[in-house]
């Protein structure tokens, strides 16, 4: 049981994961959370095929130079908008991001980092429409300790979970 207070105030960051399309579809032997429901669910593989038969392009997997510009401009964006940037770790097939955005909601900061993201990526990938799953995991940090653990994990363990393609 946790008997640390909870920080009623400004949260101390959020930790934002997103992934890119295709590559962790509902029914992922991975595992996987319905919308609306914070359990996740085990492996369907009916589902996963039917979901791959939806999709409009085929997945996207991050070369070295795209993680590269993924991470960069989250970067310039959190020096435009002053939010401070603990962690970005763009990954083969998914982002981390540790920041601190005061007065900004998760979904906001989510959506601003995509957004931008895709921007910069298009012109390296002409024709290309879908680059991200819909949404991200949100996760507040209210605890300086569980800051500490969210930037280790955001960079150093996904080094040493050797997933990264």
């Amino acid at each position: 049981m946790n008997d640390r207070p909870f920080n009623p105030n400004e949260p101390l960051g959020y930790f934002i994961t997103w992934t890119c399309y295709g590559t962790w579809l509902p029914g992922d032997e991975r595992g996987w959370h319905e919308w609306g429901k914070g359990e996740q669910v085990g492996p369907d593989y009916e589902l996963q095929k039917t979901a791959r038969s939806k999709m409009v392009e085929s997945e996207f997997l991050m070369s070295t130079t795209d993680r590269a510009i993924v991470e960069e401009t989250i970067r310039k964006h959190c020096d435009i908008r002053h939010w401070t940037l603990h962690r970005a770790n763009a990954r083969t097939n998914h982002v981390h991001v540790v920041v601190t955005s005061p007065n900004y909601s998760p979904q906001t900061v989510r959506d601003q980092f995509k957004s931008w993201c895709t921007r910069k990526l298009k012109p390296h990938h002409p024709g290309r429409e879908h680059f991200w799953t819909e949404g991200a995991s949100l996760r507040y940090i209210n605890h300086e300790e569980d800051l500490e653990v969210a930037i280790e994990y955001a960079g150093d363990a996904q080094d040493r979970k050797d997933r990264d393609g």
